[in-house]
């Protein structure tokens, strides 16, 4: 219960922040130095999410037809009644619900790494699945020639200061923003921001807003909140592949 009003609290304090695509709060990071030498706070670690809310859509799979809080259009809302769990398991979809629109919203546990000096690589142990922001890199640039997409998309990534990481994700395969088949297309944008706050006592939590646009499937914005308590060590790292169940 302690663990619940402290983390409502940061949910307030952070919600009272403006947020929006491209802002910035002032001073940005030194243009010459990478981004893991400027970054204004340490993200590095694993981290477990804290489900205070939204319990039915995260810690099982919500029944069938509970769209509640999303803002589909009627065509979002018809896939989501055609929603077939057992097909897309053997059809190899399984992974629907891990895409970059809704991954950190499993209720799991993430390790975050430097790939490179300008690569931040974070790593689901639900899923498997394996995201890379890229820093320094012009935007929407697709991650390869041929331009394939990819469950975890295209993320580019620039440090906001004081303290604060922005997230621009595109190029992504289509896929659910919940397990239960509400659907996101494959020209979702997403925008997450990365935040830490301490812990009483010791300790820290991270926050990440996630904001979805997609035209074909959401009436406006679907935006979200998840936290995450930083742990000791990985001792607890139990990756598990994706299923559709």
């Amino acid at each position: 219960m302690r663990l619940f009003f402290i983390a409502a609290l940061i949910m307030l304090l952070f919600a009272a922040q403006p947020r929006a695509a491209g802002q910035d709060s002032g001073k940005t990071p030194d243009a010459t130095a990478t981004a893991k030498a400027s970054a204004p706070m340490d993200l590095t670690g694993y981290w477990v999410a804290i489900v205070t809310k939204d319990w039915r859509f995260r810690m099982v799979t919500p029944r069938k037809g509970d769209y509640r809080a999303v803002p589909m259009t009627e065509q979002a809302r018809k896939i989501a009644d055609a929603w077939d769990p057992a097909g897309d398991q053997a059809s190899g979809n399984q992974c629907k619900a891990y895409g970059g629109a809704a991954v950190m919203r499993l209720a799991a546990r993430f390790h975050i790494t430097w790939q490179d000096d300008n690569t931040l690589r974070v790593d689901s142990d639900a899923g498997m699945q394996t995201r890379l922001f890229h820093f320094n890199a012009p935007p929407h640039t697709p991650p390869s020639p041929l331009g394939e997409r990819t469950w975890q998309g295209y993320s580019t990534a620039q440090w906001q200061m004081p303290a604060s990481l922005q997230v621009a994700t595109t190029n992504l395969r289509s896929g659910y923003l919940r397990k239960n088949g509400v659907p996101y297309s494959e020209n979702a944008a997403v925008t997450e921001y990365f935040d830490i706050a301490p812990l009483p006592g010791g300790g820290q939590v991270l926050l990440v807003t996630t904001i979805v646009d997609d035209p074909q499937y959401l009436q406006q914005q679907f935006i979200v909140s998840s936290e995450f308590k930083k742990e000791a060590d990985g001792s607890k790292w139990d990756p598990q592949p994706c299923t559709a169940k």
